[in-house]
């Protein structure tokens, strides 16, 4: 019997900073009670994240890219209503500018509360943002061996949403320094390879069993089969500024699924390469974003970027034309000519100087539109 043909469902998840307009900080939402308004509006689309100045939103099961767009857009809208009837605005970044994470409250929920407890200040110093793409794939041995295929594209997605420059008031050198910040947590980074869906679940098992973790969603990798759900998840990826920016991510991993999807359905697969080099290209990747060079492990040269996530738009190319993401796809070009968003931040911090600026920066961005009639460059 033939594996079922994955859906390629899209599901995003975004991590919001919750911001005080006057001094810019970070600033708990749990008080301004944007969460509880918010679940009265969007249901389950809604949710609480560790530390009480992020806000999550979740989209539904969207059928395609274009469903994913107009709910993210309304989602958005309405959180960002929330929050400044509220007296706060909503920041899409990978981490705030110089927020310290000492000073933010972890919401009281036991979830939560386990991880502090487990991992400490690890935890604690965990203040990040990141945008999560869910891909349906029902079959689980076809999804463990499209995750192998899909481990090499990681960096080059990172790439694309690098958006986390600073950290507590500095300059950190790094277009991510979000990645770094979160591999100091346990099982992160890219996953090794795994032969079959069987020998994935003898780990989780035997983890489970050895008391290191109490369920799948504990392993936190960059791209990992949803514990809970029939999905691949793609889970590197910076919180971007722009929501065509979170779109046009989303549409890519869609359509990587689908082409490593076609291969294994011919008995072919993408060339696989080791956890160890792969890391090479995610710190490239995290270091110098767009701006930098990859290694082309095949022809085993340094290769730029750009012109790599080029020949990635090819590759994916038919998948995306029967998916019909070329549009949203397309928005990738954009990232290419204008900048990432940590491109972006650094480029408003030579201009000012000021940190609170490029947060304005981040906010208007982060706003840009998302109202009917809203001017859009």
């Amino acid at each position: 019997m033939s594996a079922q043909r994955p859906s390629l469902s899209i599901g995003i998840e975004e991590e919001y900073q919750t911001v005080d307009p006057e001094s810019r900080d970070l600033r708990s939402h749990i008080q301004a009670e944007i969460v509880q308004k918010g679940k009265l509006l969007l249901a389950e689309r809604v949710k609480p994240e560790m530390h009480q100045s992020v806000v999550e939103i979740g989209t539904g099961i969207c059928r395609n890219i274009q469903e994913a767009k107009a709910e993210i857009r309304d989602i958005r809208r309405q959180i960002v209503g929330l929050a400044r009837e509220n007296g706060l605005r909503l920041v899409g970044g990978g981490t705030h500018p110089f927020a310290h994470w000492a000073e933010q409250e972890i919401y009281p929920d036991a979830r939560y509360l386990t991880i502090v407890e487990d991992l400490k200040m690890v935890a604690r110093a965990n203040l990040i943002f990141g945008l999560h793409v869910h891909i349906g794939v029902e079959d689980r041995e076809a999804a463990i061996q499209i995750m192998n295929g899909a481990r090499y594209f990681l960096p080059h997605i990172l790439a694309l949403s690098c958006n986390s420059p600073f950290w507590m008031g500095r300059d950190t050198g790094l277009r991510s320094y979000r990645c770094k910040v979160f591999d100091k947590f346990p099982r992160t980074n890219i996953p090794d390879l795994y032969s079959s869906w069987s020998e994935f679940e003898n780990y989780v098992s035997l983890l489970i069993r050895t008391n290191c973790i109490d369920n799948g969603k504990k392993i936190w990798w960059d791209i990992r089969p949803h514990p809970h759900f029939p999905t691949l998840e793609f889970r590197i990826c910076d919180m971007p500024m722009r929501f065509e920016e979170s779109i046009a991510i989303a549409a890519l991993c869609q359509a990587v699924v689908a082409s490593l999807y076609k291969l294994h359905e011919r008995n072919q697969s993408f060339r696989h390469y080791s956890r160890s080099l792969i890391m090479e290209n995610k710190w490239r990747a995290a270091r110098y974003g767009l701006d930098g060079k990859l290694i082309d492990f095949g022809k085993q040269e340094e290769v730029p970027v750009r012109q790599l996530i080029g020949e990635i738009q090819e590759f994916v190319g038919d998948a995306a034309k029967e998916l019909g993401s070329l549009e949203e796809i397309a928005y990738l070009d954009r990232i290419l000519e204008e900048g990432n968003g940590a491109d972006r931040q650094l480029r408003v911090f030579r201009e000012t100087n000021d940190l609170k600026q490029v947060v304005d920066y981040m906010i208007t961005e982060t706003e840009r539109g998302l109202y009917a009639g809203a001017a859009q460059r």
